[in-house]
C-alpha cells in the first residue's frame, strides 16, 4: 500500500513559546493549534523530544479516529518548507 500525506505537525517559536500545529501539506493557512509548552522546558534536547513524542501521539489518535488508519511518521522528520523557515512567527 502506498502511504499519502494527508497533513504535518509543525512546530513554531512564537515568542516565549514552542507551538504545535496540524497543518496542510504546504500551506500553515488554517493550521489548527494542538499544544503549545514555555520554550524554557525545552531548551534540553530530552524534553523537546518528549513534547514533540506527545503531540505526534496526539494527531496519530485523532487521524486513527477518523480513519481508521493510524499514520506513520518520517525518520528523520521532514524540515519545513523554506518559505516557512525564517524565523519565527
Amino acid at each position: 500500500m502506498k502511504l499519502q500525506q494527508i497533513g504535518r505537525l509543525a512546530f513554531r517559536v512564537e515568542g516565549d513559546t514552542w507551538r504545535a500545529y496540524y497543518a496542510l501539506t504546504e500551506t500553515m493557512d488554517g493550521a489548527l493549534v494542538l499544544g503549545s509548552v514555555a520554550m524554557r522546558f525545552v531548551q534540553e534536547p530530552k524534553r523537546r523530544d518528549q513534547f514533540i513524542a506527545f503531540m505526534r501521539e496526539a494527531v496519530a489518535d485523532l487521524i486513527q479516529e477518523s480513519t481508521g488508519t493510524r499514520p506513520e511518521w518520517p525518520d528523520p522528520p521532514h524540515t519545513a518548507p523554506e518559505h516557512e523557515r525564517s524565523g519565527s512567527a
